[in-house]
């Protein structure tokens, strides 16, 4: 009895020592040379066309490609993929979690796919730089991490983003959040308010930021700043990108968010807008939302808005600039306008749960008052906005 998994081994191995590895070999090339190997096979082994077809498909994955979790990769209802070792692959469609019915034959085959994905994005894993994050060629963010960090690594975690970029009618029409709540947003954005979006892991803060950033004036400058580039801003033509580096063998130094929010600085941006804060670049962030680049907004992993601002208090000490928590709450009291927290709910849908207006600080505390809280059914206004004055300079009051 035929075993297409031997079968297709085989022919891997038969096609890899065919190439020639001395010049850049062309896709067509790959596919002429797989179609001569399975029909060479095809004298000895009796195989039918949807075989032939099978075999011709994760052959040119397997080495053009990304191996068995390409059609993963392919498919548009696809959101995350999960690969833990070569025990299993997750995947997850339409807000569900299921395991997947394929895995990676082999830990070389693996591994293969591993440096191929962290090639493409110019970074180096191995056991001396276990941990790295990349993106695909379709901006899907992927996070590696190898052994011995990882004891049935490689670990691939893929995060995958829509084909189109997801704007705020497309949150209206999904439910996620309200026009009246998308009317009030615009005016913020239009008007200059510096805007941070909380939520949990796998919230949606990387949608919501990018949708929002729709609503930047075509006429502002506007500087990016991510670890791996995943925001896909439309309809700015002075934007500029950039994306941290981590450490290499090679000897290359670092680049961090700290250092590109420094060097944004001097790159006269009108706003800034920073992926996600996780540690002493907060202060950074802040120190620039507070110095003229109004507008500006970033994103934190917290469980509420008011958790929020304890994460960003803690952030700013990682700084290690010594800082008293009085200063600290000043600061982020004075950069931060609003705060758009986004959640998970039982039927795995996202939602805004809540505008908060940051007021002001008053006797050791950070005061904020909610605009809008979702009641478990909708996102309602519950309080006006009270810092109106960035409103009424540009007329949206």
């Amino acid at each position: 009895m035929k075993d297409l998994r031997e079968i297709r081994t085989g022919l891997h191995d038969e096609i890899l020592k065919k190439i020639d590895l001395s010049r850049e070999v062309e896709d067509f090339e790959i596919e002429e040379l797989i179609s001569t190997v399975i029909t060479e096979k095809g004298k000895t082994v009796y195989l039918s066309l949807s075989e032939k077809q099978r075999l011709k498909n994760e052959l040119f994955d397997s080495i053009r490609k990304k191996g068995v979790i390409q059609p993963l990769i392919d498919d548009p209802r696809v959101t995350e993929i999960m690969v833990n070792g070569t025990e299993n692959i997750f995947v997850e469609q339409s807000g569900r979690l299921f395991l997947w019915d394929r895995r990676f034959e082999s830990r070389e085959a693996l591994h293969d796919v591993v440096q191929q994905i962290a090639a493409s994005s110019n970074r180096v894993v191995n056991e001396a730089s276990p941990i790295v994050d990349a993106r695909l060629e379709n901006g899907s963010r992927v996070n590696i991490v190898m052994n011995p960090v990882a004891l049935n690594g490689p670990i691939i975690t893929i995060r995958r983003f829509p084909d189109h970029p997801i704007r705020m009618d497309d949150l209206i029409r999904f439910g996620a959040v309200t026009p009246e709540a998308v009317d009030f947003l615009r005016r913020l954005v239009v008007s200059g308010y510096n805007i941070f979006i909380s939520g949990g892991t796998g919230s949606g803060k990387t949608t919501f930021l990018n949708a929002l950033s729709g609503f930047i004036p075509e006429e502002t400058r506007v500087i990016t700043i991510e670890d791996s580039a995943e925001l896909q801003i439309q309809g700015i033509p002075n934007l500029v990108s950039l994306e941290t580096r981590n450490a290499n063998v090679e000897g290359c130094n670092p680049i961090t968010i700290r250092d590109l929010i420094k060097s944004s600085l001097r790159m006269r941006p009108d706003r800034i807008v920073v992926g996600e804060v996780r540690d002493g670049a907060a202060l950074d962030f802040l120190q620039a939302a507070n110095t003229g680049h109004d507008g500006s907004m970033s994103t934190g992993h917290a469980n509420s808005a008011r958790d929020m601002l304890l994460r960003l208090e803690v952030m700013v000490l990682m700084a290690g600039m010594e800082l008293p928590l009085t200063a600290i709450r000043r600061q982020i009291a004075s950069a931060v306008d609003i705060i758009v927290h986004l959640g998970r709910l039982r039927d795995k849908s996202r939602k805004v749960l809540e505008i908060t207006e940051i007021l002001d600080y008053e006797d050791g505390e950070i005061r904020m008052r909610p605009v809008f809280q979702f009641d478990g059914t909708r996102l309602a206004k519950v309080n006006p906005l009270v810092h109106t004055e960035k409103l009424e300079r540009s007329g949206l009051l």
